[in-house]
């Protein structure tokens, strides 16, 4: 790994999977970068405040410096304003936790969500993490909206979601992830169980124009025990509906408008995808 930026980069990649913190060596051996350089390029980033060192052990964590600059971000793009009512009420519906996530050159990043669990089980993911395409609900829901070679070379360039990473059916053969894309793309919404997470069921819905890739998807998610396809079924047509509010008020956020325009994946016609970078 060369470049400053990058190793930097790197660093704050690494403690943002790390709550608790990495010592410098760990840092270090875990990136392959010299313990000296690591040292000098965490000693920036504690003096620019998005790193802190803890007292007792030594350990570095980031601080909230980062997250406040994405939440000021998503703030701005207007995302969550847009979104947010429309994610309480099929929460609401649902009773479990839905999500949003948008489409950023390559990433699909969860950026929004609502609860609608009162109690019993809970699945309540950290926001901000980007999405296995090959094993998430999100991820078959974007891919059916690409041509095969598009999604095919998205999941290659990200790699599989592997069972002992992931859940226990996680597909475990890019032919396996396609066929799992084929039926989403006929059904026009993804089910998933045990397949991200074990023990966990989803369902997503491709935020998008018609015919064109999407840029954004709406998940619903819960425990397998009570978030039976049964259910899944059930709740489907509201799941739709509002992906496609979702898609029709898309024009007053900036962010949306833009990766829209640019086509946040890739076309469906077989072209080359044209990536939002």
């Amino acid at each position: 790994m060369s470049g400053v930026l990058e190793r930097t980069l790197s660093i704050l990649e690494l403690l943002s999977q790390h709550g608790e913190g990495l010592e410098l060596a760990a840092i270090a051996d875990q990136l392959d970068i010299p313990r000296s350089g690591t040292h000098r390029l965490l000693t920036d980033l504690v003096r620019l405040g998005y790193v802190r060192q803890t007292r007792g052990h030594g350990d570095y964590l980031l601080t909230t410096k980062l997250v406040s600059m994405g939440l000021s971000y998503l703030s701005n793009s207007g995302i969550v304003d847009i979104a947010q009512p429309l994610l309480n009420r099929l929460a609401e519906v649902s009773g479990e936790l839905v999500r949003l996530s948008v489409v950023d050159g390559e990433r699909l990043t969860w950026v929004a969500r609502a609860q609608g669990a009162r109690q019993g089980l809970r699945y309540d993911p950290d926001m901000g993490s980007d999405a296995r395409l090959s094993c998430s609900s999100s991820g078959w829901a974007l891919l059916s909206t690409l041509s095969d070679d598009a999604a095919l070379a998205l999941v290659a360039k990200q790699g599989l979601g592997l069972p002992e990473q992931f859940g226990p059916a996680a597909p475990t053969s890019l032919q396996a992830v396609m066929e799992a894309v084929a039926q989403t793309r006929d059904r026009g919404y993804s089910l998933t169980t045990d397949t991200y997470t074990a023990g966990l069921s989803a369902m997503s819905a491709p935020v998008r124009f018609a015919g064109q890739p999407a840029f954004g998807v709406l998940t619903i998610a819960g425990p397998t025990v009570r978030f039976t396809p049964e259910k899944m079924q059930a709740l489907a047509p509201e799941l739709q509906s509002i992906a496609q509010q979702l898609a029709a008020s898309s024009g007053a956020s900036p962010f949306f408008s833009l990766t829209a325009e640019t086509g946040s994946a890739a076309p469906t016609d077989g072209r080359k995808p044209i990536y939002a970078v």
